[in-house]
C-alpha cells in the first residue's frame, strides 16, 4: 500500500517495505503539525475572546452628583374606613325624634295657617271659601245639588276613604256580622295601621269597627277575604258598585286603600258617603269615637281617626278618613247643620296636614251655616260640576 503524508510543504512516500524505516521520521513529523495546529487555534481563540470583552460598566457616581433614590411609592389601596353598624338604637331613636318634631312643626304652622277661614269673592260676586286643600266640595244628598265646590271633578287618591266602599259592598248580602274570622299572616302582611296580629280570632262585627273607626287595613283585607267574593272578586264588586251609583270618577285596586291606584273625585265621595250613611250599620260605628273589641287572647281599645267626633259645633252623621303620601289628608263626612236640621256632605281631599282636613271641614260648614238662609232657599244647583 503507498499512500502520500503532506506536512508542511514535503511529501513522504511510504511503502509496506519502507514503513520502518521512515516510521521515527514520520512520527516526527506528525508531532510538530499537531502541535503547530494546537499552537495556533489557541492564539486564534485568545484573540477572539479579547475582541469580544463587554463594554466597561460606568463610573459610580460621587456623593456629590448622586441623585437621591425615590422613595418607593406608597400603596394606592387606600385603608378602608372603619364600618359603621347597620343598625343603631340610638342613631334609629334620633331620627325619629327627629321626624316627629319636624311633623309638629309642620302641622303647627298648618293649624295656625288654618284656624282663620279665608274667603275671596267669586265671579257672581259672592263672598265663598278660599280653599287651601287639593279638592274640596259640598253637596246637599237630597237634592245632589253642588252647594260649592273647587276642583271637585278633579280624580285623585283617596286612601281609606276606600274602606266605605268595603263596608257597602260586604254588607249588601247581609252577611252573619257574628261570624268569627282568624286574621292570617298575609291579612297583617306590611299593614301599615293596624291592630291585629296573625292568629287573632274575632266577629265580623270587631273587623267592621277596626275598620271604619280605626281605619284597620287588616281588618279590611280580612273582611274582603271572607267575604263570597273572595280577595281578587271583592275588589272586582267594588268597581261594579261605583258603576251601579254612577260614581264616574272612581276606580278601587284594594280594599283597605293603602294603594294609590284607589281614586276618585270629591265629587264622587260626596255621593258615596251620603249613600253608605243610609245604611246603620255603617253610620252607627262611623259616629263611634272610641270601641274595645276582644280577640281569643286580648282586649284591643282605639279611637276614631275622625277628630270632629264630640265637637259642639259641628254635628257627625258619618265620616271617614283617609291617608297616604299620594293621596295627601282627606276626609268625607256626611254633616247635619245646626240650625235646620239639614243634612250636607262635605269632602275635602289633599289638604296639607292632619289638622288641616278638620279645620277646612269646619271652616266650610260654619261658611254654610252662615248662608244657609240664602243658599237652601234655590232651587237649583249654585253649582253643577261638568259632568
Amino acid at each position: 500500500m503507498n499512500c502520500l503524508l503532506q506536512s508542511h510543504g514535503h511529501y513522504l512516500q511510504l511503502s509496506a517495505t519502507g514503513y520502518k524505516s521512515v516510521t521515527n521520521t514520520t512520527r516526527i513529523w506528525i508531532s510538530r503539525a499537531l502541535l503547530t495546529g494546537l499552537i495556533s487555534a489557541g492564539v486564534a481563540a485568545n484573540v477572539t475572546a479579547q475582541t469580544k470583552k463587554p463594554a466597561p460598566k460606568p463610573p459610580a457616581a460621587t456623593a456629590k452628583s448622586a441623585t437621591p433614590a425615590k422613595p418607593a411609592p406608597a400603596s394606592t389601596t387606600a385603608k378602608a374606613p372603619a364600618k359603621k353598624p347597620l343598625y343603631s338604637a340610638s342613631r334609629s331613636a334620633s331620627r325619629k325624634t327627629r321626624l316627629a318634631q319636624a311633623r309638629a312643626q309642620a302641622n303647627a304652622r298648618e293649624t295656625a295657617a288654618a284656624v282663620l277661614p279665608r274667603y275671596k269673592v267669586d265671579a257672581g260676586g259672592n263672598l265663598v271659601p278660599d280653599l287651601r286643600a287639593a279638592a274640596a266640595i259640598i253637596l246637599n244628598p237630597e237634592t245632589n245639588e253642588v252647594l260649592w265646590e273647587e276642583n271637585s271633578q278633579s280624580q285623585r287618591s283617596i286612601a281609606s276613604i276606600t274602606k266605605v266602599m268595603t263596608a257597602t259592598v260586604f254588607l249588601e248580602n247581609n252577611p252573619d256580622t257574628s261570624q268569627s274570622v282568624t286574621v292570617l299572616r298575609g291579612d297583617v302582611y306590611q299593614a301599615s295601621t293596624t291592630h291585629l296580629r296573625a292568629n287573632d280570632v274575632m266577629t265580623v262585627d270587631d273587623l267592621l269597627h277596626l275598620m271604619l273607626i280605626a281605619s284597620d287595613n287588616a281588618a279590611a283585607r280580612a273582611l274582603a277575604r271572607v267575604s263570597m267574593h273572595g280577595p281578587a272578586g271583592f275588589v272586582n264588586r267594588m268597581n261594579q258598585k261605583a258603576v251601579e251609583l254612577g260614581l264616574t270618577s272612581t276606580h278601587y285596586a284594594d280594599p283597605s286603600g293603602l294603594l294609590s291606584d284607589n281614586v276618585s273625585s270629591a265629587y264622587d265621595m260626596a255621593r258615596l258617603i251620603a249613600n253608605a250613611s243610609a245604611d246603620e250599620r255603617i253610620s252607627s260605628i262611623m259616629r263611634t269615637s272610641e270601641y274595645t273589641v276582644r280577640t281569643n287572647r286580648r282586649a284591643i281599645a282605639f279611637h276614631s281617626t275622625n277628630q270632629l267626633l264630640g265637637r259642639s259645633d259641628v254635628e257627625v252623621r258619618a265620616g271617614k278618613t283617609g291617608f297616604i303620601s299620594k293621596s295627601g289628608y282627606c276626609l268625607a263626612t256626611l254633616l247635619r247643620m245646626p240650625d235646620t236640621g239639614q243634612q250636607v256632605a262635605v269632602v275635602v281631599l289633599g289638604a296639607r296636614s292632619n289638622a288641616g282636613r278638620f279645620l277646612e271641614t269646619r271652616n266650610l260648614s260654619s261658611w254654610l251655616a252662615n248662608s244657609a238662609s240664602t243658599i237652601f232657599a234655590t232651587k237649583t244647583p249654585v253649582i253643577t260640576p261638568q259632568q
